[in-house]
C-alpha cells in the first residue's frame, strides 16, 4: 500500500545523463534503511526519463521488482529486494 510517507524521488527537471546516479543512491539508501517499496516521479511527458528509469532498474540489483503507477503514469513503483542484515541488525537490537 502507497502512503504519503512512502519514500520517492522527484526526478522533475533532472537530464538523462544525472538519473543514473540519482535513481542507484535512491535505491541503495533505501534497500539499506529496509524499506520494501518506493516511489520514482519521472513525468510522463516524452518518456525519455521513463525509460531510462526503468532502464537502470532493471539491472540494479536491489530492486525485486517494478511499474508504472496504474493511477499516475508518471509514476513508477519499486519493489525493493528484503535486506536480510538490517533484519539481523534491528534483532539484535532488540535483543
Amino acid at each position: 500500500m502507497l502512503l504519503n510517507s512512502t519514500p520517492k524521488l522527484d526526478l522533475h527537471g533532472e537530464t538523462v545523463l544525472m538519473v543514473g546516479p540519482l535513481v542507484n543512491q535512491f535505491i541503495y539508501d533505501n534497500y539499506l534503511y529496509g524499506n520494501k517499496v518506493v516511489r520514482i516521479i519521472h513525468g510522463k511527458s516524452t518518456n525519455i526519463l521513463t525509460k531510462e528509469v526503468h532502464n537502470i532498474l532493471k539491472y540494479n540489483s536491489y530492486v525485486e521488482s517494478f511499474n508504472l503507477n496504474n493511477w499516475n503514469l508518471g509514476e513508477t513503483i519499486v519493489i525493493l529486494k528484503e535486506n536480510k542484515a538490517w533484519q539481523v541488525t534491528i534483532i539484535y537490537c532488540i535483543i
